[in-house]
């Protein structure tokens, strides 16, 4: 019976989720006690707030309206730790997910409202243009030897500028925004799921097939790096590129598709959130959207394993939209972003967490055989 509870503390799968947990707990204890210092009468109310999101509500027709508004939320963050971690499994760092949903957002909304053109369109128009960007990093890296994180990072703000400057072309003349599809081109809007689903969802409109095509899409990628010859391909080149060489593996041709593949993923999340109307693009905005940049967290905190980014992702958008419920004349709502922004930077630590673990466990296995061997001494 104790071997079994020693290999279960073994598993990788079970060793991920004890470092999630715990900088999940450590997350929301620290921002407990910054709650603590700013105003101690309402700590306790408003951490237990941001935890409960949706469920502060007190009438369920709320909660599930709510509930689809964080899984509307859910699905692209869902697809951007998709893309970080795709290209991680590679050797890979994809910083420039955020860049690759930028031109996700633009690609999407210019062939909708410009070109009024149906959401399928729209869709493969997002996934193209992150592929694209993806594979521009890709190609720097295999061919000119180009750290991918500093391409990455002068492409997200290029990304950002050029969309800016291509959206005011379908912005509303009195807003900075773009114009809405539901006046613009109804047909680019993402179909919604069926009656008896968005029951679910108190008929929330901004329900769509996006939510179960992010889930289809993390089962895709698992099964494609765990059972598929490509996936075993690309694992190979990230661990040792000049073994795969020599291997026969074309290890440039595999650098340039993982990032393709993990841009196309970062644009798709982009299509799926802006062509369900949730949201408009702001085409003054100066900073890049943080979608990309949280993709790094759920991917992390998700430990790399594509099944686990989909609890990851909606967790840190649960709490991230936990935040609005707040009291506002105590706290600031931005409070759960605090909170969200301790759990990122404990995921930075999941690996050691889980380094710690093994050596603990070796010492104790260590100890435990001395033991038996001085009793049968």
């Amino acid at each position: 019976m104790k071997e079994h509870k020693r290999s279960l503390l073994r598993n990788n799968a079970v060793q991920s989720l004890l470092a999630s947990l715990l900088c999940i707990l450590i997350g929301l204890l620290v921002g407990y006690v910054v709650l603590l210092l700013i105003n101690p009468a309402g700590a306790g109310e408003a951490i237990t707030t941001i935890v409960k999101n949706f469920m502060t509500y007190s009438r369920r027709n709320a909660q599930l309206k709510y509930l689809g508004s964080t899984l509307v939320k859910t699905a692209p963050l869902l697809m951007c730790s998709l893309s970080v971690l795709f290209a991680y499994k590679v050797g890979l760092f994809n910083i420039g997910a955020a860049g690759q949903y930028v031109v996700g957002a633009g690609a999407s909304l210019y062939c909708a409202l410009a070109w009024h053109m149906p959401w399928y369109v729209c869709l493969l128009a997002a996934v193209a243009a992150g592929a694209v960007l993806g594979a521009i990093s890709g190609l720097l890296k295999a061919y000119c030897n180009v750290n991918e994180v500093i391409s990455c990072i002068m492409l997200n703000w290029i990304s950002l500028y050029m969309v800016n400057t291509l959206l005011t072309r379908v912005k509303e003349s009195a807003s900075p925004y773009t114009m809405t599809l539901a006046s613009t081109n109804p047909g680019a809007i993402l179909p919604e799921l069926p009656a008896f689903c968005m029951a679910w969802f108190n008929d929330n409109q901004y329900v769509t097939i996006a939510i179960p095509l992010a889930v289809l899409a993390a089962v895709a990628i698992w099964v494609l790096l765990e059972k598929t010859r490509l996936g075993y391909e690309l694992k190979a080149t990230g661990c040792n590129k000049f073994a795969a060489k020599y291997c026969g593996m074309r290890e440039n041709k595999n650098l340039i598709l993982t990032m393709a593949i993990a841009g196309g993923l970062a644009g798709m999340g982009a299509a799926m959130l802006f062509l369900t109307g949730f949201e408009q693009w702001q085409c003054t905005q100066s900073s890049i959207p943080g979608m990309g940049f949280n993709g790094i967290a759920a991917a992390f905190l998700g430990g790399l394993n594509p099944l686990g980014t989909i609890l990851s992702s909606y967790f840190i958008q649960h709490i991230t939209n936990g935040g609005a419920y707040v009291d506002k004349t105590m706290y600031s709502a931005q409070i759960s972003d605090f909170i969200s922004a301790l759990i990122i930077y404990l995921c930075g630590f999941v690996l050691f967490f889980k380094f710690a673990l093994n050596n603990w466990l070796d010492r104790r296995e260590e100890k435990k055989a001395a033991e038996e061997g001085g009793k049968a001494k």
